[in-house]
């Protein structure tokens, strides 16, 4: 997996795309199939959390919108994409709170690297690619992408779960397109670079079950080291989600994600964590929509979610979010957030910790 490290440089990896594109000119059997698009997309947000931190930033465990009491933009990227009958190629980059959020163990030249990826179809008769780079994780039905999103912010399971990673993707696509399959080798757990001192690649895989637009079914695994070698801990991980449209305006989606680690190297005793979700939407119209979430995350042992307590992380949450669509690109939404914890683990402004807290949040999606 070294070689794969080696190539996110920004001027090898233009080359390899550059070297893409022309090789399929020059070889493609339809060359005007091949197509190149330009798109962008940023999200303004202003959050307000009633426990009013004095540094301004939210609990560890939120990863996204999580600035307190003032306007900033959370994920704003422009994208550059190249398509064909069997190429395909992606380059974006990014800013905002979320890339401060989830790359401050990136390297400074890596942070702003949203998306840098390309693939190979690899067979004529059978919709199967080789895909390699930084892209999006395989992990959730949540993405970083807000207007994707049916609430406003991210679950706990989404914000503590892998958002993008690295590595190479083996997918296929039966030809119903019902059935989608992929097999992963990747530098880690939300890693553009491995862990320093890991000689350890990690794995995945996804199956996803579509069998008509009202009704998804997905499990997602990985399985991987998160440490350097001297305290490698093998990290076992599952992700299940079911997204199923009731009538034209209701649709539920219904998740749970499961995890083990071991505690200790080489051990056979596990750390375990799990968070089960509920999703509805309803859609009032065209241009309305509202989305209750209530979810549940225990981790006692703070093996993704460390908060040094007695129960350690077990959180409940519900969120009501409104839409309201002002354009096909254009979507403003504002959302009421509600946690109780077990513990005391919410800071005030006070400077002390209380077992609950409540945000709003409004935000203005602009796509292009």
């Amino acid at each position: 997996m070294d070689i794969f490290i080696k190539i996110f440089g920004m001027k090898f990896f233009i080359s390899i795309c550059f070297f893409l594109l022309i090789g399929d000119f020059c070889f493609s059997q339809d060359s005007s199939k091949s197509s190149i698009a330009v798109s962008g997309y940023g999200e303004l947000y202003y959050s307000f959390d009633f426990n009013n931190p004095l540094s301004n930033t939210k609990s560890n465990f939120i990863y996204n919108y999580d600035r307190n009491n003032e306007v900033n933009a959370n994920l704003a990227f422009i994208k550059v994409a190249y398509s064909s009958s069997n190429i395909r190629a992606n380059l974006s980059f990014a800013s905002g709170t979320y890339v401060q959020a989830n790359y401050t163990l990136e390297p400074i030249a890596l942070k702003s690297l949203y998306e840098a990826n390309a693939g190979v179809k690899i067979s004529a008769k059978n919709n199967l690619w080789i895909d390699a780079g930084i892209f999006a994780s395989h992990i959730g039905f949540e993405s970083a992408v807000g207007k994707d999103c049916w609430n406003l912010t991210r679950s706990m399971l989404a914000d503590n779960s892998p958002y993008y990673e690295s590595g190479v993707k083996l997918s296929y696509t039966s030809k119903n397109e019902k059935w989608f399959l992929s097999a992963l080798l990747l530098n880690g757990w939300q890693h553009i670079q491995r862990v320093a001192a890991s000689t350890t690649p990690s794995f995945g895989t996804q199956v996803t079950y579509t069998p008509s637009s009202k009704f998804t079914l997905n499990s997602s695994i990985f399985i991987g080291n998160d440490f350097p070698d001297s305290l490698r801990k093998w990290r076992y991980f599952h992700n299940f989600y079911s997204i199923i449209e009731l009538t034209k305006k209701m649709a539920v989606t219904i998740g749970f994600d499961c995890g083990i680690q071991q505690k200790v190297k080489a051990s056979e005793q596990m750390n375990f964590w799990y968070s089960p979700l509920v999703i509805g939407k309803f859609k009032v119209n065209d241009q309305n929509s509202i989305a209750i979430r209530a979810e549940y995350y225990s981790d006692k042992n703070g093996v993704i979610i460390p908060t040094n307590t007695l129960n350690g992380f077990k959180t409940f949450s519900v969120s009501v979010n409104y839409d309201r669509k002002i354009a096909n690109n254009i979507l403003w939404r504002i959302e009421y957030r509600y946690f109780n914890s077990r513990d005391n683990i919410f800071l005030t402004k006070e400077n002390h910790y209380t077992n609950s807290d409540t945000n709003i949040t409004t935000a203005l999606c602009i796509a292009f």
